[in-house]
C-alpha cells in the first residue's frame, strides 16, 4: 500500500466487474437485448400486428407525453398532441427505416412537428411555473451527483428565474432533465442528440447556473 493513504476498515469494499476483454458489460448486453426486442416490435408492427406496435406505444408514450407537456404547458393539450404523434406515427410506419438512432427519437421528431404546427411558429418556448417543478414525477430515480445536488437545494423561484436567463438549448436540457425527470437517454431522444453531448450540455447549463445565481 502507498505510504500516506489511511483505510477505513469500516468501508465496505467496493466490488468492480471483472470481464474478459472484449467481453460486454451487463450494461451493454441490457442495452443490445433492448435494441433487439424494439427492432422486433418495430418489424411485427410494420407487418401489420397491432398488439406490436401497442406494445411500442407504451414503452414510450410518457416520454411523448412529458416531451410534449414541457413545450406546451398544458396537460390536456399535450394528451391530444401525444395521441396525435401516435396516430401520425402508426398511418407512417411502414416509412420508418432505421439510422442508427432508437425509434423515440422518430416518435419525439413527429411530436416536435405537431407542436410547431400547432403555435405556427419555430420559437422556443419555456413553460415552466414554480407549480410544474413540485408536480414533477416523484416515482423517477432521484438524481445523484453534485449538479443534481446543486439544483434541489435551490429555491424555485431562484431556480427559474436562473434556467430563463440560459441560451435556449441549454434551458431545455434542464427543464427536461432536472424539471420533468427525463433520463439522460430520454433527453438525448428529445433534443435529437446522443448521451455524451447532453452529459456536456448538462455540465456547461448547471455551470452557467451556478454563475447567474452568484449574481442574483
Amino acid at each position: 500500500m502507498p505510504p500516506g493513504i489511511a483505510v477505513d476498515p469500516r468501508r465496505p469494499v467496493e466490488v468492480h466487474e471483472i470481464r474478459e476483454p472484449g467481453t460486454p458489460s451487463r450494461v451493454d448486453t441490457e442495452a443490445d437485448a433492448r435494441d433487439l426486442l424494439v427492432r422486433d416490435l418495430v418489424d411485427r408492427a410494420q407487418h401489420g400486428e397491432p398488439e406490436a406496435f401497442g406494445d411500442l406505444y407504451d414503452q414510450y408514450v410518457q416520454l411523448v407525453y412529458r416531451y410534449v407537456y414541457y413545450r406546451v404547458g398544458s396537460a390536456e393539450l399535450a394528451e391530444d398532441l401525444t395521441s396525435e404523434t401516435f396516430l401520425r406515427a402508426l398511418r407512417r410506419l411502414d416509412s420508418f427505416t432505421w439510422q442508427g438512432r432508437d425509434i423515440g427519437a422518430w416518435f419525439v421528431t413527429i411530436a416536435r412537428n405537431l407542436i410547431t404546427d400547432h403555435f405556427k411558429s419555430n420559437r422556443y418556448r419555456l413553460e415552466i411555473s414554480a407549480s410544474d417543478m413540485l408536480t414533477v414525477d416523484r416515482d423517477a430515480p432521484e438524481e445523484t451527483g453534485t449538479e443534481a445536488a446543486a439544483l434541489r437545494n435551490l429555491t424555485n423561484e431562484a431556480l427559474i428565474g436562473a434556467i430563463r436567463r440560459l441560451v435556449p438549448e441549454q434551458q431545455e436540457c434542464i427543464v427536461l432533465r432536472f424539471l420533468q425527470g427525463l433520463s439522460v437517454n430520454e433527453t438525448a431522444l428529445a433534443m435529437s442528440k446522443n448521451e455524451g453531448a447532453i452529459k456536456a450540455l448538462q455540465y456547461r447549463a448547471v455551470r452557467s447556473l451556478a454563475r447567474l445565481l452568484r449574481e442574483t
